[in-house]
């Protein structure tokens, strides 16, 4: 063979590098497989920091930035630390931009509650410090295991392991100290 052929993924190349590269070659739908795989990451990033209702819109336009930036990115296989870190900071926009002005609508008196416990849980995990809240979100929330938290987030499984405990232990004393 020549060597001319290149296959789509090589074997030690991970999808988010196959991906990306290819994006950034003009294969433009291949950025719908990058949102099926980190979308969640990006949700629960939101959720643990934002308002329930504000996340699906502010998901939509961290990917939309994302994909404008993506040029930006200088290794493609650290697009979930990378994507993260651009929820995170629209959090923080987000907060600067509401923090004067509040909002009220008719729908606010006869929104249908969240199971109100799980809103008040959603609301202690915030209180946390940002590296338990993510990954106590990521987990409980968006379903991750350990291992899947580590590869989005770019942490070790054992740092995930440390994070949940630690974040667990912290939400037992909050939840503990609320009752």
């Amino acid at each position: 063979m020549t060597g001319a052929f290149r296959s789509p993924q090589t074997i030690d190349e991970p999808i988010e590098h196959t991906l990306v590269r290819a994006v950034l070659d003009g294969e433009h739908d291949r950025f719908g497989r990058l949102y099926e795989l980190y979308a969640p990451l990006v949700h629960a990033v939101l959720l643990a920091r934002v308002p329930r209702d504000e996340v699906d819109d502010l998901v939509q336009d961290i990917f939309l930035h994302a994909l404008k930036k993506l040029h930006t990115l200088r290794n493609p296989t650290a697009f979930g630390p990378w994507i993260a870190m651009i929820a995170r900071n629209r959090a923080m926009d987000f907060h600067r931009a509401s923090r004067d002005t509040v909002e009220v609508d008719e729908h606010t008196a006869v929104a249908k509650p969240l199971n109100r416990t799980a809103k008040e849980v959603l609301d202690l995990i915030r209180q946390l410090p940002d590296a338990y809240r993510e990954t106590l979100v990521l987990r409980f929330v968006e379903g991750m295991t350990g291992p899947e938290i580590a590869s989005r987030v770019g942490l070790t499984p054992a740092s995930v392991r440390v994070n949940l405990h630690r974040g667990m232990k912290l939400l037992r004393a909050k939840i503990g100290a609320v009752a």
